[in-house]
């Protein structure tokens, strides 16, 4: 069950598996949703690389974490070190895209944000971030559509046109502050659509019309959980 980036014939890929950043709000329908303000810059969050589960068969939730809900986002792999990149040193580092989950325990964060502390507990825990087999970049970030489907009904749709920092100034400017090293993964934000899992929810993600992989939803104590990231 241990996390390697994998491209899309399930070949490894020879990179080291590094930390998750992510962006909150990037989609100005999925704030309004939640009832949070657009925000003025990107909100940036990390998990660590021990939150990463591949995308397989069976999604893992640890039991006493849930209520967990999904949030479906555009994953992008850096393959070349950066630093306050410019645009086309972030161009030359992006080895690959897929679709990635972004759990997140959305009564803790509420809780969290009200008394004014950091969501780590909420969005960095054990499996929180569920990441797909890796495909080639496409030729324009423009354009890019992905999609979900829960229990056969489309839950979340989404296009890159939609998001309020496109992918490339999004990693210029997540590169002002954090240095990102081959094998991180840059998770672009979630569109609206977002809701609770419940162990045995069937999954189905899309990326350009290509089938990213269909999983389902198990809840597992701390023990099960901890055997399978043994295996």
């Amino acid at each position: 069950m241990d996390y390697q980036h994998r491209c899309q014939t399930g070949i490894p890929l020879d990179l080291p598996v590094g930390q998750v950043i992510c962006v909150g709000r990037n989609y100005a329908a999925h704030a309004v949703e939640l009832n949070n303000p657009i925000p003025s810059e990107p909100v940036l969050f990390m998990k660590p690389p021990s939150a990463i589960q591949s995308l397989g068969e069976r999604l893992s939730v640890v039991e006493r974490f849930m209520p967990v809900h999904y949030e479906t986002e555009l994953a992008v792999l850096i393959t070349q070190p950066l630093f306050d990149a410019s645009e086309s040193q972030v161009r030359a580092a992006l080895g690959g895209m897929t679709l990635a989950l972004d759990l997140t325990r959305r009564e803790e964060q509420s809780r969290l944000k009200q008394k004014g502390l950091p969501w780590e507990r909420a969005k960095a825990f054990a499996g929180s971030a569920i990441v797909g087999a890796f495909l080639p970049v496409p030729e324009s970030w423009e354009a890019v559509t992905f999609s979900l489907s829960m229990n056969g009904e489309q839950r979340q749709q989404g296009q890159t046109g939609q998001m309020l920092m496109p992918v490339i100034a999004l990693i210029q400017h997540i590169s002002q502050t954090f240095w990102l090293n081959p094998g991180d993964i840059v998770l672009t934000g979630t569109p609206e659509g977002v809701g609770a899992l419940a162990e045995g929810d069937k999954l189905s993600m899309t990326l350009n019309g290509y089938p990213i992989g269909q999983t389902h939803v198990v809840l597992q104590s701390c023990a099960s959980f901890i055997q399978g990231k043994s295996i």
